[in-house]
C-alpha cells in the first residue's frame, strides 16, 4: 500500500529494498511483538512490522509535519488503532519511557545521517533499559557512522550494507 510523503528532502524514506530485506529478517519475530519506531518519519517502518502482526508500535517523530503524516499514513492502512503516534524529541521520549518501565521486542532508528545520533540514540536505548532481553535494535545508518560492537547489553550480530547505507542488527542479551 502507498504510504504518503512529505514534501521537500527533509525525510530519507527507507528504499523499499532495504525495508524487504531487513523485514525477511526479522519476520519470525514480528508476531506478537510491541514495536518502537525512533525518528519515524512516514512510519513506514512500525506500519510495516504492524502488517505482519505486530501487537502495536509507538512512532517517535519531532518533525510536526511528519507526525500529521504518520498518523494519516496509519488510518490509512487501518492501523490507527495498533499505532501510536508521539510528536517529540526522541531523547526526551527514551527518558520518559524509560521511567515508566515500557519495554519493546523490536526497536527501529533510521536517525538522519552525520549527526552522531546513532551512538546517543543506542546509549539512551542502554540506559533507559526499554528493550526486552532477546529484543532487537535494528539501526539504519550511513556507511560511515560507526555502530559499536557492544554496548551495555547490546550485541551487534549483523550489518548489511546498501550503497551508502548500512543496516546493523544488535540483541539485548
Amino acid at each position: 500500500m502507498k504510504l504518503k510523503t512529505p514534501k521537500g528532502l527533509n525525510t530519507r524514506p527507507t528504499v523499499d529494498s532495504v525495508k524487504e530485506s531487513v523485514f525477511n529478517i526479522l519476520n519470525p519475530y514480528i508476531p506478537g511483538s510491541k514495536v518502537l519506531d525512533l525518528f519515524a518519519g512516514t512510519g513506514a517502518l512500525a506500519i510495516e512490522a504492524l502488517s505482519r502482526g505486530a501487537e502495536l508500535a509507538y512512532l517517535v517523530e519531532e518533525n510536526r509535519n511528519c507526525c500529521g503524516i504518520i498518523r494519516e499514513n496509519l488510518a490509512h492502512t487501518k492501523l490507527l488503532v495498533k499505532g501510536m503516534v508521539y510528536c517529540r524529541k526522541v531523547s526526551s521520549f527514551l527518558k520518559e519511557i524509560g521511567k515508566k518501565g515500557v519495554k519493546f521486542d523490536i526497536v527501529f532508528m533510521d536517525p538522519p545521517y552525520s549527526n552522531n545520533f546513532i551512538q546517543e540514540t543506542l546509549q539512551l536505548l542502554v540506559e533507559n533499559d526499554i528493550i526486552n532481553d532477546k529484543g532487537i535494535v535494528v539501526a539504519e545508518h550511513h556507511k560511515n557512522d560507526i555502530v559499536m560492537d557492544s554496548l551495555g547489553n547490546l550485541k551487534k550480530i549483523r550489518t548489511k550494507r546498501y550503497g551508502d547505507t548500512q543496516v546493523s542488527f544488535l540483541v539485548n542479551s
